[in-house]
């Protein structure tokens, strides 16, 4: 009997060391010294999964945007690429060339994505931007199929497919959202943010812009009575011929400086005070009538429109369009929760 049992326990003795002790042995390592250090990835894995789904569940499509409406003056909220179809349509014509609308819906994104970076504003409390030219012009989907009619069909579906092209994309330099400024045509160049604002951007610099030159707004011709000119510059013009002396040119080949009956003034102050189209311009007097000759339309920083619809026209991406006007800038996706 008794060397029947030897084998038996053999085998009892062979389970209880491989499934009972070894396990145990392998674990004791770990259960005291290294339990803690296992806490901490487990506690560092889990937040990175916690930021990756705050992020794949709030894309731009789920930003609401408060938009203060001029014209009823109240509040209106919009979802953040809708708000853009708004913009590209109000700011662009729907019939552009198919790459500058995709530029023109990457320069409305971030322009909001950079108001709300600022949490600032000067509008009435819970507005982030005005649906004017303060800010950009917006349109909502009532208002455009009344202003288009019988086209809105067709002009939405560019301007959906420009949007939905680069949906949640934005322009960045130095990983934050770039002062998306643009304007409808350049004189040839575009300007250079301090020379017209005084603020100097890196991205906002003075670039060629030679596909303007084509564009049905590149120069216009107004007269403006004699008395008016005189009463809202506080000069007077005795002088038949060109007005003024430009002392100074800008970068964008625009007027810095002009002295106008002994008096200084920017060319921005001549812009304003005149209404005029552009800082490029000249004037000529002919008895009771100032004729004034612009070259260009808007104050020329960033991207000009007439010229992103050029480049597209050659052949250009939205993307080389973009780092044109805007330069040493990357195209990266908008993550608001960071």
């Amino acid at each position: 009997m008794l060397k029947n049992k030897k084998p038996l326990v053999v085998i009892i003795t062979l389970f209880i060391v491989s499934f009972v002790l070894i396990p145990t042995f392998l674990v004791l390592p770990y259960s005291s010294a290294s339990s803690s250090s296992s806490k901490v990835e487990l506690v560092k894995t889990l937040k990175g999964m916690k930021k990756k789904v705050v992020h794949e569940s709030a894309p731009t499509s789920n930003l609401s945007i408060p938009v203060f409406r001029s014209t009823e003056k109240k509040i209106e909220k919009v979802k953040m690429e809708e708000y853009v179809k708004g913009v590209v349509a109000s700011e662009m014509p729907a019939q552009f060339e198919m790459e500058a609308l995709k530029a023109q819906a990457l320069s409305a994104r971030t322009y909001v994505a950079k108001a709300l970076e600022r949490h600032t504003t000067s509008l009435p409390k819970g507005a982030l931007v005005t649906d004017s030219t303060s800010d950009q012009v917006y349109k909502n989907e009532q208002e455009l199929k009344a202003l288009w009619k019988g086209t809105y069909k067709e002009k939405m579906k560019r301007i959906t497919e420009a949007v939905q092209a680069t949906e949640g994309k934005i322009v960045t330099y130095d990983g934050k959202p770039i002062t998306a400024s643009f304007f409808s045509t350049s004189n040839g160049y575009t300007e250079d943010s301090a020379d017209y604002w005084g603020d100097k951007l890196p991205y906002l610099q003075s670039v060629s812009s030679p596909w303007d030159r084509s564009a049905e707004k590149f120069t216009a011709k107004v007269d403006l009575p004699l008395k008016e000119v005189e009463r809202k510059l506080g000069v007077s013009l005795r002088e038949e011929g060109a007005v003024g002396t430009i002392t100074k040119r800008t970068k964008g080949k625009r007027i810095a400086k002009i002295v106008i009956d002994h008096h200084e003034f920017s060319g921005k102050e001549i812009r304003e005070k005149l209404a005029l189209r552009s800082t490029d311009f000249t004037l000529m007097k002919r008895g009771d009538i100032v004729t004034v000759i612009t070259k260009g339309f808007g104050h020329g920083v960033g991207m000009s429109q007439y010229g992103a619809n050029g480049m597209a026209a050659d052949g250009k991406s939205y993307k080389e369009i973009v780092k044109h006007y805007y330069k040493g800038v990357t195209i990266a996706t908008y993550k608001p929760n960071e």
